[in-house]
């Protein structure tokens, strides 16, 4: 007997790569590409004079003293405008106005004393009472920074007071220079500031 005769199916030949050469113009792009970064690398030493960069002067660029420059209304813009909000109405019920407050407008020294050391508890402005609680700010800002920031608030939004000077602030910071805690209600605030 004989075998029966397998056929042979042909299989696919193995792939193989052709030849497909990288265009020359990528080569010249990458090549133009190495060329500036090793001469940016070394012409741009961090020790170097100032001619690939900004050219003022040190002066220039210094910053201003603070007590020279305080801005109310920019202190006003990033301590205080949270809460009391860019028109200075506050929020109802949460946040007092300081537009139109008899606490603003008042005596200076109790509204530096307020800002200063803050106040938690009740406290009424404007016929409504809130019941809350303000930070302190006896150590973020200077005199000068606190002079600034209230003489703004009594300028703005209808009020019309006076301004507050850095040498009040002192003497408001020194007459409490003492007191590390919040004032309870304004209660507590009057009673001091009668009792100086």
């Amino acid at each position: 007997m004989s075998k029966p005769v397998q056929s042979r199916q042909s299989e696919n030949a193995d792939p193989h790569e052709q030849y497909n050469p990288v265009p020359r113009i990528v080569i010249v792009v990458i090549l133009a590409l190495l060329t500036w970064a090793v001469y940016y690398i070394v012409s741009a030493q961090p020790n170097s004079s100032p001619r690939l960069g900004d050219q003022r002067p040190l002066a220039v660029l210094a910053p201003a003293p603070v007590s020279a420059s305080a801005d109310g209304k920019q202190l006003y813009a990033n301590a205080c405008v949270a809460c009391h909000q860019a028109t200075g109405q506050g929020l109802p019920g949460v946040f007092p106005p300081l537009a139109d407050s008899e606490w603003v407008k008042g005596e200076p020294a109790v509204l530096t004393q307020l800002v200063l050391h803050g106040i938690n508890g009740p406290i009424t402005v404007k016929g409504q009472k809130y019941e809350g609680a303000m930070p302190a700010f006896a150590e973020q800002f200077s005199n000068a920074e606190l002079a600034a920031v209230l003489s703004f608030i009594r300028h703005e939004w209808g009020n019309d007071v006076e301004a507050i000077t850095p040498e009040l602030v002192a003497q408001a910071r020194a007459a409490s220079v003492d007191r590390s805690q919040p004032w309870q209600g304004e209660q507590e605030l009057q009673g001091w500031i009668a009792a100086q």
